[in-house]
């Protein structure tokens, strides 16, 4: 019982010219051709894909789609959901397909996010070839990896998770300034039914228009993570937050901006967790070193001006 693992992501654009070189030429993922529809697919491992991307008008995680055991399970989450008040939409035998599921339905978070859950998840005998490079992705009973997203109304979104069978692994309360009257942030790293540290997470924020904060992928190596890390500062991708590594999960990676506006983290060597025993923790810092924001370098270029104009004046 409960959820399995992230499986794949839909994404939409109107920039799929910039995914495809994206994917491709910096994350080092494999592209595995087009749908009917024209929808582009991007495989990390022994799945057809994990990367859907979708023309579109607007630039956003459409879904991050989440896998459970059988159609038993897939129908009572679906009750769930709707008892929880939640929109559900089966999706079509063709829509299934090309998902490389058995069936399907989409719905939404009380913040909003889109999701899907599926089961008979597909696999094949094409070797992942990396046009990078990269000397794999860490997948199998973990899954593709984890998806981040806002919730400002955090404690509804929060229990729709938990109402539905993800497990707490850290809730920490975060403070990002000096100031004592400052309520923190709430943020809540959620298991699946693995190893993964977090296959969901949710952060006190308003929903950004992209409809995710941000996905991740777990290279094998450190060097894998830091070959990517030169790959995007060759290609002029935009840096969110510099190589570090994560107090909770032990992640040791970066932060890239993705075409559409959100972040990718890569990563490797992350703590892995027996869901079953786990005791949830309440972290105070997201990370035990490095990790410089953009936002943060930003904040530092600008009091570094202001103090040389000040000094000029003194001048």
């Amino acid at each position: 019982m409960g959820i399995k693992a992230l499986g794949y992501v839909v994404i939409t654009t109107a920039k799929q010219a910039e995914w495809d070189r994206f994917l491709t030429q910096v994350v080092g993922v494999m592209a595995a051709g087009h749908t009917p529809d024209g929808a582009a697919l991007y495989r990390i491992d022994d799945r057809p894909f994990r990367f859907r991307i979708e023309a579109g008008a607007d630039e956003r995680l459409f879904a991050a789609a989440y896998e459970v055991d059988d159609a038993a399970e897939l129908e009572a989450l679906r009750a769930q959901i709707v008892a929880l008040g939640r929109p559900v939409v089966a999706g079509t035998a063709d829509e299934a397909a090309g998902r490389g599921v058995a069936a399907f339905f989409r719905t939404s978070d009380p913040a909003g996010n889109g999701l899907e859950f599926f089961h008979g998840d597909r696999r094949d005998d094409v070797a992942f070839v990396s046009p990078a490079g990269v000397s794999g992705f860490v997948t199998g009973e973990m899954g593709m990896g984890h998806a981040v997203f806002a919730a400002p109304n955090f404690d509804e979104t929060y229990a729709f998770y938990k109402a539905i069978g993800f497990g707490d692994t850290d809730v920490p309360r975060f403070h990002f300034s000096d100031d004592p009257n400052d309520p923190g942030m709430g943020f809540a790293f959620m298991h699946a039914r693995n190893g993964r540290h977090h296959s969901v997470a949710l952060g006190q924020m308003p929903v950004p228009p992209s409809g995710c904060v941000h996905l991740m992928l777990e290279m094998k190596t450190q060097s894998d993570v830091g070959k990517c890390h030169d790959r995007m500062r060759l290609n002029k991708v935009p840096e969110s937050a510099s190589i570090g590594r994560h107090v909770n999960d032990q992640t040791f990676g970066f932060y890239m901006q993705t075409p559409s506006g959100f972040d990718l983290e890569i990563g490797a060597d992350p703590l892995v967790i027996d869901p079953v025993t786990w005791v949830p923790t309440a972290h105070l810092q997201p990370s035990e070193w490095g990790h410089v924001w953009a936002w943060q370098k930003a904040m530092e270029e600008q009091a570094a001006q202001q103090e040389q104009a000040s000094q000029g004046e003194k001048a």
